[in-house]
């Protein structure tokens, strides 16, 4: 393989440092090798691809740490009609989607297994690179237990995915085994109720401190972490005092998950674009009735304590829950992560190096950076005078994961 140039752009190279006009990026086989002004990079003498970006701007591939590919929307009815297989199509469509809005690396919230990945990796399908959790985990009658109070249940499980039910501390470590034998990257546990499920509300603390460490310790064996769906102070609390260090939503965090986050050293992932889609959806009639309050009070109070959590300097990275919120506008997160007071600079570092770090990928992925994967987005306008504008997939002109163009709006998109 050749090398490919990138020129005539703007760097921004996600480690925070002033933009290089002018820029030049360097790739060989796979991997960065020059990044800066573009006299400063050193060209071989033969065999260059150029890639002209045409003014735009030129950064690291955009990652989401919380997504569900094999979803488009939540509903429960949707496994009594709708066989197994549609769902993995659909997830090709999905993944096509992510990638195309300039997102190359994702962290899946559940119900994508190992084969999805693995067809991911060896390039039968387009889409991000993944990390799995396979199956959330759910107490009886918790967020993932979807068993109707009219005793229907209409769960969807198989060999490659276990059942999410577990109670007690002998289920639970058997089925964080199960989830890690199917191919888990990390463990996902539901530790609060939420807002699409409807035998609980989003306050409610779920599994018990006990039933968390066994989860834990299980995971630390395989030096695997856990990720802790969590509206509810309390169950925040009883997630960050086992050990789980990732929590996703935060909605009702008091001062004292505070305290523990920035204690622990914790990561809080905000998903703002779902909540504000929930909201619009339940404006409209199409939530379930059962969802309409704890959507609206949701959105209601996370963007004011994310602000709160912000100023407090708790680490964030990016996270949309789309599958919830549709595929493809992935980055309209960034312009909400403004609203809770980022810079623009800021919530591109949390959707790039802060997300790389928090997924453990910090040493490959994240940044544009000498020996890194060659995973770059070029966008038309400037993100940092309109960080809006990264939300449009139509902006997105170019995309390489690992050095490989997998869509350039120059020509016809790339098959």
């Amino acid at each position: 393989m050749g090398y490919i140039l990138i020129h005539n752009g703007t760097v921004i190279d996600g480690n925070g440092g002033q933009p290089v006009q002018d820029g030049g990026l360097l790739i060989k086989d796979n991997v960065v090798q020059e990044v800066g002004s573009l006299d400063s990079v050193r060209l071989p003498p033969h065999d260059v691809e150029e890639i002209d970006a045409n003014g735009g701007f030129i950064l690291p591939g955009f990652i989401d740490c919380h997504v569900h590919i094999m979803l488009n929307g939540f509903r429960f009815e949707d496994p009594l009609f709708t066989p197994l297989s549609y769902y993995f199509f659909q997830a090709g469509k999905n993944l096509r989607q992510t990638l195309e809005a300039g997102v190359t690396t994702v962290r899946d919230a559940g119900l994508a297994d190992y084969g999805v990945k693995k067809a991911v990796d060896d390039g039968l399908i387009p889409g991000p690179r993944l990390q799995i959790s396979v199956m959330p985990l759910s107490i009886t009658g918790g967020h993932f237990d979807l068993c109707m109070k009219s005793g229907i249940e209409v769960k969807t499980s198989y060999s490659g995915l276990p059942d999410s039910v577990c109670d007690g501390a002998h289920e639970v470590r058997k089925r964080v085994r199960e989830v890690l034998r199917a191919g888990a990257d990390v463990v996902k546990v539901m530790v609060t109720g939420g807002v699409m499920s409807p035998n609980d509300s989003p306050e409610h603390p779920q599994f018990s401190r006990e039933e968390l460490g066994v989860m834990v310790e299980e995971a630390s064996y395989r030096g695997i972490c856990l990720m802790a769906h969590a509206h509810g102070a309390q169950g925040i609390k009883n997630a960050l005092k086992a050990g789980i260090t990732s929590i996703e939503h935060g909605t009702f965090l008091d001062e004292e998950c505070l305290d523990l986050l920035l204690e622990k050293d914790g990561w809080l992932i905000p998903t703002l674009l779902v909540n504000q889609h929930n909201q619009e959806m339940a404006e409209k009639g199409k939530l379930p009735e059962y969802s309409h309050g704890d959507s609206q009070e949701v959105a209601r109070i996370l963007e004011r304590n994310m602000k709160i959590a912000y100023q407090a300097g708790v680490k964030m990275a990016m996270g949309t829950d789309s599958g919830i919120a549709p595929h493809g506008q992935n980055l309209r997160e960034l312009s909400l992560l403004c609203g809770v007071g980022m810079t623009p600079m800021e919530a591109i570092q949390a959707g790039t190096i802060r997300a790389a770090e928090l997924l453990g990928w910090d040493h490959k992925i994240g940044t544009l950076e000498q020996g890194k994967l060659a995973d770059v987005v070029v966008c038309k306008d400037d993100p940092l005078d309109r960080i809006d504008s990264l939300g449009d997939p139509e902006n997105i002109n170019l995309v390489l994961k690992a050095g490989k163009l997998v869509k350039d709006l120059r020509h016809e998109k790339v098959e």
